[in-house]
Parts: structure tokens; sequence; C-alpha cells
């Protein structure tokens, strides 16, 4: 029984294998943070969201300033609906590490889905004011703009997101009508352009790429984006 199989497990969709694991590592040791986490992963997979809360309530009264962990937590918190609690606590995150662009997208992204569009402008334009390189906050906020009916000032966000991804368009896109499958932000270089002009997609995948750790390890943030992904009705990246 070990940390790395209980992860192998789970990224290979043996969600119940890798509780039986994680129960066993934090019933040896119960004061590991990271245990806890991967545990509240499986459980939320497995929909047991108020179980995998409790892990995650752990997890911030042993590490109550870690912002990773606080922004996970928001996440659980959407999962079971309470986004006045979820946006509160990426308020928290955000005031604890206010240099971090990424607590300003993963909060925007929140508002967006919760109807509060004007936050959801301003948390973009303090994370593009943060890192003016970030395509995708630039790609989303324009479809945030694009909601609103501000059709010039999407028109530029777009454009800035084609321009820091290198694409240029050489043809007019198709229109959603016509084409359900279009291409996004971090597409492979041989695969179709990238973010074509007029309709883009944000996905919850990018939402759970902003929010931070997983299992402690940066190299398994992937398969974050993935766990959230599948939580979410397998919506592609």
């Amino acid at each position: 029984m070990s940390f790395e199989k209980g992860v192998e497990l789970y990224k290979t969709g043996k969600f119940e294998e890798a509780l039986v694991i994680f129960d066993g590592l934090v019933k040896a040791t119960p004061d590991q943070p990271q245990l806890h986490l991967g545990r509240g992963r499986i459980l939320s997979r497995l929909g047991k969201t108020e179980e995998a809360l409790a892990d995650f309530d752990l997890i911030i009264s042993l590490e109550p300033y870690n912002t990773d962990f606080i922004s996970d937590r928001a996440v659980v918190l959407h999962l079971l609906k309470r986004n006045e609690e979820a946006l509160s606590e990426l308020d928290r995150a955000a005031n604890l590490d206010p240099k971090n662009p990424y607590r300003y997208s993963s909060r925007a992204y929140l508002k967006d889905r919760i109807g509060d569009l004007e936050g959801a402008i301003a948390d973009y334009e303090k994370a593009i004011e943060l890192d003016p390189e970030d395509a995708v906050s630039h790609n989303n906020k324009g479809l945030v703009e694009e909601k609103m009916g501000y059709q010039s000032k999407s028109k530029k966000s777009f454009e800035k997101a084609d321009d820091l991804v290198g694409y240029k368009p050489t043809e007019t896109p198709k229109s959603p009508e016509e084409s359900s499958d279009l291409p996004k932000i971090g597409s492979k270089p041989d695969a179709k352009p990238i973010v074509p002009a007029q309709k883009k997609e944000m996905t919850f995948n990018h939402f759970l790429n902003t929010l931070g750790s997983v299992f402690n390890n940066p190299h398994t943030r992937k398969e974050f984006g993935n766990y959230l992904k599948g939580l979410f009705g397998g919506k592609k990246s």
C-alpha cells in the first residue's frame, strides 16, 4: 500500500480501489494534508462530495493559510452549489496571495458561472495586469464581454488572445451552428487552429488548472484538470 499506487489507481479510474489505499494511508498518518487532498479528490469523483468536504475542512485546519488548499476547498464548495462560501474562500486566497494572477482568474471564472459578469471582468483585468501574456484570461474576458454585449471590447480581447498564442485566422470561422467542435487555446500545434475569432469555449478545466496543487505535485495538475473535467460532464479542455 503506497501513495504512488493510490495515485496510479486514481489516474486509471479505479476510484474504489484508490479509496481503499488512501483510507489506509490516512488511518496510518492522519495529519498529512496531501493524503486528505488525494482522498478528497477520489471521494468527489465517486460523488461523495460531502465526505470530500470533510477532508478539505481538515486540510484547512492543518494549513489554514495555504492558498492552494483554500482554493481547492472552494472548488468542492462549488460542486455542492454553496457558491457564496466558495466565493468567500477565493476572496480569502486572493487576499493572502494578492500578487498571484491565478487567484483572480479562478475567481473570475466562478463569478462568471454565478452571474456576476462585471465582477468577472474586473478580476480578469486584474489577472491580466499581473500577467499580460496570459492568453486564457484575455480569451475568457472576451467571452464575458461578449455576454454583456460589448462586441468591440470582446473582439479586442479575442484578438489579443490570438496574438499571444500566434494564431492568425486565414478564413472566416464557422458559426456555432455549423461547428460544435471548435479548437481552443492550448491545442497542439498540428491540431486545428487555436482560438477561432468568433467562438471560444471557456471550460471548467481552466478553472481547475488555475487553482493549485494536486497531491502537492505540480506535475499532476493535468490529472487534476481531468478530474474536474470528469466531474462536469467530460467537457473538452
